[in-house]
C-alpha cells in the first residue's frame, strides 16, 4: 500500500483525538455533565469523519487515479464507492 502525503497530516489529527477521547472517559469517570460529554462525543466524531475524509482524498488522488491511468478503475472505484457507502450510512 502506498503512503500518501495525507498520512503525514492524518496521523497528528489521529493522535489529537486520541487525546480527545481519553479526556471525554475522565469526563465520563468524573461523572460530568452529559450534555457536555455529548458534546465532545460529537466532536470527537466530527474530527474522525474529517480524519477519513482527508485520507479517502489521498486514495482518491494515488490508487484510484493511479488505477484509472492504468486503464484498470473499475475495481478501484467500485470498492471506493463501497467504503463512501459504509462512512455515509
Amino acid at each position: 500500500m502506498a503512503r500518501y502525503p495525507s498520512h503525514n497530516d492524518v496521523l497528528p489529527r489521529l493522535r489529537r483525538i486520541e487525546g480527545q477521547i481519553r479526556g471525554i472517559g475522565r469526563m465520563v469517570e468524573s461523572g460530568r455533565y452529559c450534555i457536555d460529554i455529548i458534546q465532545q462525543l460529537t466532536a470527537a466524531r466530527r474530527a474522525l469523519d474529517q480524519a477519513t475524509l482527508k485520507v479517502m482524498k489521498g486514495h482518491i488522488n494515488g490508487c484510484v487515479s493511479e488505477a484509472i491511468r492504468r486503464q484498470d478503475g473499475e475495481r478501484k472505484i467500485a470498492e471506493l464507492m463501497d467504503t463512501i457507502h459504509r462512512f455515509v450510512k
